[in-house]
């Protein structure tokens, strides 16, 4: 296949620098390794910084439910020591002598000073059915009835002692003490991020009450001794929780630890405190974790905002007798010192991560030298080779690769001189013998032509011969096998004389198609196309080509007769024309169904003089000139054959062909 194409020169790099010059490898590789080690270190240093910040909020928030878990304890072990201090009162035995002898006055001192003692905001003895009797701290105010009291119901019904956290109204902590009522009343503080609510304070008090039955000593229950402790603005318990808990640390004189009792949203007992420094007595929870605690029930252990500040917080809510939720009780540690933790584990790991980087650069610099010098030196000696100088030595000495590699480029080198010295008398051999064909050639086209003339002389003469003799004579016929002789030498010469001086083709614009009509037509009347089946599958839309086609239908012709050849004049010759529109050539196929050529002389079927036919039948030259023309033609000529079954000759011819070689010549 031929395909003559303009030579495009090579598109030159772009340069890195200015002035052209190539980044050097030590630096490229210094790049490479540092990028590498930025890369790293930004993705483990956030990966590090995540996991550093998580840890520290994971462990915060581990240490905030333990410090839940010991206000619980404290809180219930407040509960317990009233529940205490009331069942001891209900149990003495003074008490019960009283209530049985109906004689109270006798005892109301000695409930005055247990309240006191035991430091009880509430101390009453009811009777049986819940009426009360004596209140220790309003001694004045008897005789109501409290059988709806939660409490003393309770006692009523399981005659067994109960404690539990519970909310007073305004009204029932008159009845107990009016003091009582004036320290539950709380006006609310506006706090950011509370939930919405139409009141504006809380008059109700949450209290930690307990109740237990007096019974006689028949076992009949004849009263009911009920006690408790109001927690509105009482901080016994939350600075307990504090002290114990937090141990009354301070983090930038800021109390590290914070305790709180919520009456619903709004705190009553706290020791978080205001931009001021008092106590934040009326601030609220915020809503999201008043939804959590109070309507789901649940726990929260997060960060939260409490206040003016941030902490990591735990909330569980407080519950009344029934298991309905009143309140929530809540411990919190301050966020700003994880936060520093934080920051300063952080700035620790960058600055690692930085010492690391930088003594990162410096051995990947002393890598990159170490591998940059050995690479230089084969740079420099494959610009030498490259320019000419095949005498060119690399010596590494250092690591096995580069060592490799050069004894590699100097065994290349040594192959490149041997083979350089082999090609230069192989090309001195060629040169001499192309001079000596060319000379042989020139001289072979002047024999030829010189020999032409007295061959046609002996054609014609004996064509005249024989038209004088009889032709069944003996003379005859060496007469008529010396003309057949003379003009087969005719022929030869003619073929030769073509094949040396072919000429340039006369190109116009032309279709293919009456071309091929006008070669079938030539020769679909002669004997040798009588028992041959031509077919023609032609393409009626095929565009036309750049060609001379005086030279492209000796091709054609060439191709019918050696196709006819093939079949030795029996068969079925099939001409194809198509059109490739992803070369943009047109195509036109010769396919015989002959016996085919070998793979062995499928390689010379182009060849001056080689031929496969019997002696006397061919010159050899017709698929050589015709591959000559078509060349000519910036076209290709390829063959597709298989012994036995056929040949098929593939011409090509492109579409857009050089505008230039259209002009006669």
């Amino acid at each position: 296949m031929i395909q003559v194409r303009e030579k495009r020169s090579a598109k030159q790099p772009r340069s890195i620098f200015k002035n052209g010059s190539m980044r050097p490898i030590a630096f490229r590789l210094m790049s490479g390794f540092l990028l590498v080690i930025v890369i790293i270190s930004v993705v483990f240093g956030g990966v590090g910084t995540r996991l550093i910040g998580a840890r520290i909020v994971a462990e915060a928030q581990a240490n905030v439910r333990r410090d839940l878990n010991a206000a619980r304890e404290i809180y219930g072990t407040n509960l317990a020591n009233i529940l205490h201090s009331v069942r001891a009162t209900a149990d003495r035995f003074y008490l019960r002598e009283a209530l049985e002898a109906g004689d109270l006055n006798r005892i109301a001192a000695e409930l005055a000073r247990t309240r006191t003692k035991e430091e009880l905001d509430v101390l009453t003895v009811t009777d049986a059915s819940g009426v009360v009797l004596i209140r220790a701290a309003n001694p004045r105010l008897v005789g109501d009835e409290q059988h709806g009291d939660e409490f003393v119901k309770a006692v009523i019904e399981w005659r067994e002692p109960v404690a539990a956290t519970s909310i007073l109204s305004a009204d029932e902590l008159r009845l107990e003490s009016p003091i009582l009522a004036e320290r539950a009343y709380v006006e609310f503080v506006e706090t950011p991020r509370a939930r919405e609510r139409p009141e504006t304070e809380e008059t109700a008090g949450m209290m930690l009450k307990a109740a237990a039955p007096v019974f006689a000593s028949d076992q009949r229950l004849i009263g009911i001794v009920y006690g408790g402790v109001l927690l509105n603005r009482r901080f016994e318990i939350v600075d307990k929780i504090k002290q114990t808990v937090f141990e009354d640390l301070q983090y930038e004189d800021k109390d590290i630890g914070t305790a709180t009792i919520f009456q619903d949203d709004v705190r009553i007992s706290t020791n978080v405190r205001n931009q001021d420094d008092t106590r934040a007595i009326g601030t609220r929870v915020t809503e999201e974790v008043y939804n959590q605690v109070v309507r789901e029930g649940g726990q929260w252990i997060a960060r939260a905002y409490v206040v003016n500040n941030w902490y990591i917080s735990a909330y569980e809510p407080i519950r009344n007798i029934d298991g309905a939720i009143i309140g929530i009780l809540y411990v919190g540690i301050l966020e700003e010192p994880y936060l520093d933790i934080q920051k300063r584990s952080t700035m620790l790991f960058v600055a690692m991560a930085l010492i690391g980087a930088a003594l990162a650069v410096a051995l990947s610099y002393f890598i990159s030298r170490r591998i940059s010098i050995p690479i230089n030196q084969l740079v420099s000696a494959s610009r030498e080779v490259a320019s000419g100088n095949l005498d060119a030595k690399v010596t590494v000495r250092s690591d096995r690769e580069l060592a490799e590699l050069a004894d590699a480029f100097n065994s290349m080198a040594s192959a490149l001189r041997a083979r350089d010295e082999k090609v230069k008398e192989f090309a001195k051999k060629r040169i001499m013998e192309s001079e000596r064909l060319a000379i042989v050639g020139q001289l072979a086209a002047d024999v030829a032509h010189e020999i032409n003339n007295p061959l046609q002389g002996i054609v014609t003469y004996s064509h005249m011969l024989l038209e004088k003799v009889e032709p069944d004579t003996p003379m005859g016929d060496k007469i008529s096998k010396i003309a057949h002789q003379a003009s087969r030498c005719t022929n030869i010469i003619r073929g030769l004389l073509d094949f040396s001086r072919q000429h340039k083709p006369h190109k116009r614009s032309a279709r293919i198609k009456p071309v091929l009509h006008e070669c079938v037509s030539l020769v679909e009347n002669q004997a040798l196309f009588h028992n041959i089946d031509i077919v023609k599958n032609f393409d009626e839309e095929l565009p036309k080509v750049v060609i001379d086609p005086s030279q492209v239908e000796q091709v054609f012709m060439n191709m019918i007769i050696n196709a006819a050849e093939a079949m030795d004049g029996n068969g079925r010759l099939t001409l194809t024309t198509r059109y490739d529109q992803f070369e943009n050539a047109v195509e036109v196929d010769f396919a015989d169904t002959g016996h085919g050529i070998s793979e062995q002389n499928m390689e010379r079927i182009f060849d001056p003089f080689f031929t496969t036919k019997e002696v006397g039948h061919g010159t050899g030259l017709g698929l050589a000139i015709s591959f000559g023309i078509v060349m000519e033609h910036n076209g290709s000529i390829s063959v597709d054959s298989e012994v036995g079954v056929g040949t098929t000759f593939t011409v090509r011819f492109p579409v857009n062909s050089d505008e230039g070689n259209t002009k006669n010549e």
